[in-house]
């Protein structure tokens, strides 16, 4: 999946003009930490928060809030913005521009044509809903079940038969290797059935040890 399908559109933006005030009442009141800076819809920088941290006045300083605020009212995006910001295009692959986050430590990437027109952004929050969904995590009707399976070819497919077999809808399936056992994968199975209960029995009897079981919220009970 491409970063267009998950970043944030409707961006909120700023002139290079626009006063460090501003900014900060724009971050508040929107629930925000980061403001492309744009001239004429192309990117030319990015105000974060912590910037706005950086020029804000320390608790020690001796000036006064009048004086204070008019200093920061005289500052303009230009003056704080950040010149050099990591960027990604609109067809880069999530996992790489999750990738650059995780490897430049920063909070948002930017999203730009090929002319360099802001066209979206990426932040983590945008990851986290893909995560979510990816992995199912928001289907309440669904059972989830964890299992160790050996990591060897058809193991994962012929557990993913048994459990259509046995009258499951697989919703989502999630299967890393296993990081500290050789041989071993994890598969992390969302699935929908009249009788989960019966269904999970049904592995359980063809040899397979579930690690965790979640059933639906309706038949959750004792």
């Amino acid at each position: 999946m491409y970063v267009d399908r998950i970043m944030s559109r409707d961006v909120l933006q700023v002139a290079e003009d626009a006063r460090v005030t501003q900014l900060a009442a724009l971050m508040r009141d929107r629930h925000i930490r980061h403001l492309p800076v744009v001239r004429d819809g192309h990117l030319v920088g990015l105000v974060t928060s912590h910037d706005l941290e950086r020029v804000a006045p320390s608790p020690v300083t001796t000036l006064s809030v009048g004086e204070a605020n008019y200093l920061l009212g005289k500052l303009t995006a230009a003056k704080v913005m950040r010149a050099h910001v990591i960027t990604c295009a609109p067809d880069t692959l999530v996992e790489e521009a999750a990738r650059l986050l995780r490897e430049k430590k920063i909070g948002c990437l930017p999203v730009v044509d090929p002319g360099g027109k802001l066209v979206g952004i990426l932040t983590h929050e945008d990851l986290l809903d893909f995560f979510l969904d990816i992995t199912g995590s928001l289907m309440e009707d669904t059972a989830r079940i964890a299992v160790h399976l050996p990591d060897a070819i058809g193991q994962l497919g012929r557990f993913l038969t048994a459990i259509n077999d046995a009258g499951g809808y697989i919703a989502t399936v999630v299967s890393p290797v296993h990081p500290d056992q050789t041989g071993l994968r994890i598969a992390v199975v969302r699935y929908r059935a009249a009788d989960p209960r019966a269904l999970n029995r049904r592995l359980r009897d063809l040899g397979y040890d579930l690690l965790t079981e979640t059933l639906p919220a309706a038949v959750a009970g004792p």
